[in-house]
């Protein structure tokens, strides 16, 4: 186990090498001037010329991509052109919003999902199946700005008990930081929940045709116990691949909920960094994206070995 940990963090390398160029690449082609849209159409050149050299947009791109690789490799993501801040401390004041939504997102996302695909796959071609398929059909055709439009509408406008948008840390009021993460938590955990409990269905339908289950049954165990206990302990590995896949993506893609519901992520936090050419911000933002999906899989991983001893490796 230890040899194929020390393996999987090894092939971070090449990785995060590789998304380190395409971002470097690909924020350049981006219409527009960084130094511009800092300091307005009405600069002068030479205030110009001098920015770009301060910030060294007016090095070729390899020189450019290899000082800031170096930087990056003494921990140093550079500083924003806009604010002049550090990028690592903006990031880590954007990833801590991101993270708790994030969770908060999967476990709404679990809570509907797994009761519902479990009942669906015992209760095969009856109304609950049915009506939990359809459950599932909403929840993937849906957009997710649309759910949180109706969200807003319903709980903020019409009822008044949730706030619309904003975000209060834990640590100065747990009460108003749960009542503004309800509503986006909701938003993001209905469209997760929708294929967890398609992979739930499928794959409890599966096992419960082994010959383990019907042995179970035939020995007179309880219903609960052999559905959840025979069953569903040997279905998880498919559905736990996909929690981490999701809440790997559910890192990098909150930007359209973050901007609804006006929450300070890593996701609204790069889209402004885009709008405004703030290449450092940008790039530092993918990149540590892109450590977080991978490391998320490597847990995956490390929990496949606890929930099923078979795969341990001495």
């Amino acid at each position: 186990m230890a040899r194929q940990l020390a393996g999987r963090f090894i092939s971070l390398i090449p990785i995060l090498l590789g998304v380190s160029v395409l971002v470097f690449l690909l924020v350049r082609l981006i219409p527009g001037d960084p130094v511009v849209a800092l300091l307005g159409m009405e600069a002068t050149p030479e205030a110009i010329a001098a920015l770009r050299a301060r910030y060294a947009l007016d090095q070729p791109w390899p020189v450019q991509y290899l000082a800031w690789l170096g930087r990056l490799l003494t921990g140093d993501f550079g500083r924003s052109i806009q604010s002049g801040r550090e990028v690592f401390p903006l990031l880590m004041d954007a990833l801590l919003p991101t993270l708790w939504l994030s969770l908060a997102a999967t476990v709404v996302s679990l809570l509907i999902a797994i009761p519902t695909g479990v009942i669906a796959a015992t209760r095969r071609d009856s109304v609950a199946d049915y009506a939990a398929s359809l459950l599932s059909l909403f929840g993937l055709s849906m957009p997710s700005f649309w759910i949180g439009v109706l969200l807003i509408l319903m709980f903020s406008i019409h009822l008044s008990i949730l706030p619309a948008s904003g975000y209060v840390s834990p640590g100065e009021d747990l009460g108003r930081f749960l009542a503004h993460l309800v509503l986006p938590a909701i938003t993001l955990g209905t469209a997760l929940a929708a294929a967890i409990m398609r992979m739930t269905r499928s794959t409890m339908l599966e096992v419960l045709q082994a010959d383990y289950v019907r042995t179970a049954r035939a020995k007179g165990m309880p219903r609960r116990t052999v559905i959840w206990t025979h069953a569903f302990s040997n279905a998880q590995i498919p559905i736990i691949t996909l929690i981490g896949i999701q809440f790997g993506q559910v890192l990098g893609g909150v930007v359209i909920t973050e901007t609804i519901f006006s929450w300070p992520g890593i996701g609204k936090l790069t889209v402004d960094a885009i709008f405004a050419r703030d290449y450092p911000v940008v790039q530092g933002a993918v990149l540590l994206t892109a450590a977080l999906f991978v490391l998320i899989n490597l847990v995956t991983d490390i929990v496949y070995t606890l929930v099923d001893p078979r795969l341990r490796v001495s």
